[in-house]
């Protein structure tokens, strides 16, 4: 349950002046999230051990979310999001952020008459997928493993042929602008001055970059559709020069919907990704993916699942590089905040493609890179509180 504390009980934990939050109220939320899990690589090349089992993190986070009222309906907001890893301080718990507005971090104004404005660190484009199933249990189960990266087998592709679209993680330096909710429509609109890093423009010698989302849904009694459209291009591409794999330019579209019966939802996420080398003009990627999850509850339990397909690349014409992913979990609500949950996860990688689960190395057990062939499994239990 989340607990509304006035500003000026927390004052002193933050060192803040207490006069300046005086008016301010602060609401702490969040959740712990931990699974044992079993990952596995079928068909693993040149692996002496192709399976670890063990504890992994599910983006367990504290959030604070800050409340003024300025009058007239006016608010100023802001939320600061904390990743941790309770299992694990070293190595791969830098992946998580690396600092502690590592979130969904930002500051804002917000009014009933014009909507939401702020400006930070925000999660865009990639997330919009459907599923439910990594709610409650592993996150590496997220049909965003497959939907959220492009794939080819040449033009220097990192990860044996994986880019991320939007990073999938938090975009930096965005300015996020969402309208008032118009009988059920809404639209975003995102801009980041540099998406992938601190903006270095002054004397680099470098392109100026940007990135730039358009989110526009509408929201029935019991369905949803929504389009997100995405570009980007990084700053730091060389004039002239071959840019760095993350610094490709990258264009995005994702068509997304469900639709609820009682207590049973049905959904669909379709994808095209395209990235292509700025210096060059060369297409690196063009990647159709779409993705059918499903969920059913009844009392404190909770079924969710998900079937995922990547098509073969037109980028790489020949190449079998599309892959197939599915992915099944249940939960068991011990009350409203707490929850246990067992899933199961498989991908089957084309022979020349090297799709991995969402976070496998940066949260999870994951520390070899794929190869091409390669079939990740996993099995997981779920322990989750939020508060």
């Amino acid at each position: 349950m989340k607990k509304k504390l006035l500003a000026a009980a927390v004052a002193g934990a933050f060192a803040l002046p207490g006069a300046a939050l005086a008016q301010s109220s602060v609401t702490i939320s969040g959740f712990f999230k931990q699974s044992f899990e079993g990952y596995k690589l079928a068909n693993a090349v040149n692996l002496s051990n192709a399976s670890v089992t063990g504890l992994a993190d599910d983006s367990s986070r504290i959030i604070f979310n800050v409340v003024e009222d300025l009058g007239g309906g006016l608010r100023a907001i802001a939320q600061l999001d904390i990743r941790f890893k309770p299992d694990d301080v070293q190595g791969a718990a830098a992946a998580v952020g690396g600092s502690i507005p590592s979130g969904n971090t930002w500051v804002g104004l917000q009014s009933p008459q014009w909507g939401r404005l702020v400006v930070g660190r925000l999660d865009l484009h990639y997330g919009n997928t459907e599923s439910t199933i990594e709610a409650k249990t592993s996150l590496r189960g997220s049909s965003v493993s497959l939907l959220a990266h492009a794939r080819g087998t040449s033009g220097g592709l990192t990860h044996a042929g994986r880019v991320a679209i939007a990073g999938a993680t938090r975009t930096q330096n965005v300015i996020h602008y969402m309208t008032p909710n118009w009988g059920g429509f809404t639209l975003a609109a995102a801009y980041s001055s540099n998406p992938t890093g601190a903006d270095a423009d002054m004397g680099s010698g470098m392109r100026k970059g940007n990135a730039w989302q358009l989110h526009p849904m509408y929201t029935g009694p019991n369905w949803r559709i929504g389009y997100s459209w995405w570009r980007s291009k990084p700053d730091d591409t060389p004039r002239g020069g071959t840019p760095p794999v993350f610094a490709n330019d990258q264009r995005g579209d994702r068509l997304h919907g469900h639709y609820r019966w009682g207590t049973f939802q049905l959904g669909f996420a379709w994808d095209k990704s395209k990235v292509r080398n700025h210096a060059t003009g060369v297409q690196l990627s063009d990647r159709t993916a779409w993705s059918i999850p499903a969920s059913y509850t009844w009392g404190p339990h909770e079924v969710h699942a998900h079937y995922t397909r990547a098509r073969d690349d037109k980028a790489t014409p020949g190449v079998a590089d599309g892959a197939k992913m599915f992915a099944i979990g249940y939960a068991y609500n011990l009350s409203k905040r707490t929850s246990v949950g067992v899933s199961y996860a498989r991908i089957n990688n084309d022979t020349g493609a090297a799709y991995n689960f969402f976070t496998a190395a940066s949260l999870g057990l994951a520390n070899a890179t794929i190869a091409a062939g390669e079939d990740p499994r996993l099995w997981a239990v779920t322990l989750r509180h939020a508060f």
